[in-house]
């Protein structure tokens, strides 16, 4: 009998059954399309991953009780699947969703499935390719019960971090999937401030490619580091076969996913200004309109003068600072919007165990998320991680630096969104005065609204007529 089965063998799916297979687990594989099949058994040399063909066969060769992950897209294969499931299934068996399905549905099912006494765990799955293969961090929501049962066996193939797997248990149902959006909200911040950290570099300094790299290598040796500034510094030193730099001939248009879409309508619904993360998205967004910005860039103007400095160590500075200030404020956003949602669902999510989970493994892991784990061990209510020490502190030093940078880009018309977003959060936030008296005066006014005095409880109306 097999320890555990998977379903679906894309790439993911592929990688976490060889992960498993490497740890000494039996695995079945299932796929609707069976062609998926060759390129896996052509890499499985002890033969302990089998297929099948029929989804009876394949629940019906699980161990009991029988433990099966889903790495399928979100939506309806999902629901489908499950239903197909249901004949074979009994009671105490546990079906594992790690895609990035909306969490909402994941508590749905989570409902759904309880009535037959079969567990669902939503379990964000965070590492790519590689970590697939080697060990990413995986984040389960859903019944604490059977997270107990899984946990042996995935703790196995997730990544370690100090000998620590980075799994842990997020909390009931959508938790997992949750925290997964979260993830990936401050992957998408980060890939823009980092996309906008190298057009400043590239366009304003007029810098090479090889500069480029070198400079954010330095920066991954210090507050910056991170998977994600590591890649970035390789990825400028990539050439194709014809000795072209691949960074130069890529197309300018970014894609997305759905789970930041559904990220950013969270936050609506939770009124948190999650805008470092939505400008990322909307970036994104504009990068595909390509054949509408090549037409306004024949008839739409931009400064008239260009300062095309010469390379200065006072620039790049006041650059690697706003970088890391963009960052903090962007997590910032993030960890304020997840403890939100804890509370209103009750997840009672524990953040240090969050961090222990991203802290190998997944896309995000940085060296910020130490201090980030610093913060929340002396003070795990604090309402927003901009008014710890550290954060104040580096806030301080660094905000005129990302002034700085934000003016320079202005006067050169370099689109910073992320960086625009985060000097506008960080002012609004510390602003002990608003504007807002005048929106609400002006909603008094043509709605009958009312408003809150400063020296009397109770709200008013005013007759402005």
């Amino acid at each position: 009998m097999q320890n555990i089965g998977i379903v679906g063998m894309s790439i993911m799916g592929r990688n976490l059954a060889l992960n498993f297979e490497r740890q000494g687990y039996k695995v079945s594989i299932f796929n609707r399309t069976h062609k998926k099949f060759k390129k896996i058994l052509s890499k499985n040399n002890k033969k302990k991953i089998i297929p099948y063909f029929t989804i009876k066969s394949f629940i019906l060769s699980l161990n009991k009780p029988k433990i099966i992950l889903l790495m399928l897209k979100a939506g309806k294969h999902i629901d489908n699947i499950i239903k197909s499931f249901k004949p074979f299934l009994e009671k105490g068996d546990i079906i594992i969703d790690g895609g990035n399905s909306f969490y909402k549905d994941t508590i749905k099912r989570c409902n759904q499935l309880s009535l037959k006494n079969i567990y669902f765990i939503g379990a964000g799955i965070s590492g790519g390719e590689e970590g697939a293969l080697y060990g990413p961090s995986i984040m389960p929501g859903g019944s604490k019960k059977a997270y107990n049962i899984i946990f042996p066996i995935l703790k196995k193939i997730s990544a370690k971090f100090n000998n620590k797997p980075c799994i842990n248990y997020i909390g009931p149902n959508g938790s997992g999937h949750y925290l997964k959006m979260i993830h990936n909200g401050i992957e998408y911040s980060d890939m823009q401030i980092i996309s906008e950290s190298y057009i400043i570099l590239k366009k304003i300094l007029n810098l090479s490619n090889s500069e480029i790299s070198n400079i954010f290598k330095n920066w991954n040796s210090g507050e910056l580091n991170s998977y994600l500034t590591e890649i970035t510094y390789k990825i400028f030193n990539k050439k194709d076969k014809n000795g072209l730099y691949i960074i130069d001939i890529i197309l300018d248009e970014a894609y997305h996913k759905n789970t930041v879409k559904w990220l950013i309508k969270d936050s609506l619904e939770t009124e948190e200004p999650l805008t470092i993360i939505s400008s990322s998205l909307f970036a994104r967004y504009l990068s595909s309109m390509k054949n509408q910005r090549i037409n306004a860039s024949k008839v739409l103007y931009g400064p008239n003068k260009k300062f095309n400095l010469k390379k200065s160590n006072n620039i790049i500075e006041d650059l690697r600072r706003s970088f890391y200030l963009s960052r903090i404020l962007s997590y910032s956003q993030a960890f304020s919007q997840l403890k939100k949602s804890s509370k209103k669902y009750s997840w009672k999510i524990n953040f240090e165990n969050i961090i222990d989970i991203f802290s190998s493994g997944c896309i995000i892991r940085s060296k910020l998320f130490k201090k980030i784990k610093n913060i929340y061990k002396k003070n795990i209510k604090i309402d927003n991680l901009l008014l710890s020490k550290y954060f104040i502190k580096i806030s301080k030093k660094y905000q005129n630096s990302l002034r700085n940078i934000i003016n320079l880009s202005v006067k050169n018309g370099i689109p910073i969104p992320a960086f625009y977003n985060s000097i506008a959060y960080y002012d609004s936030y510390r602003s002990f005065k608003l504007p807002a008296n005048l929106i609400q005066a002006q909603r008094d006014y043509f709605g009958s609204h009312s408003y809150k005095r400063i020296d009397k409880s109770g709200f008013y109306h005013t007759k402005w007529i």
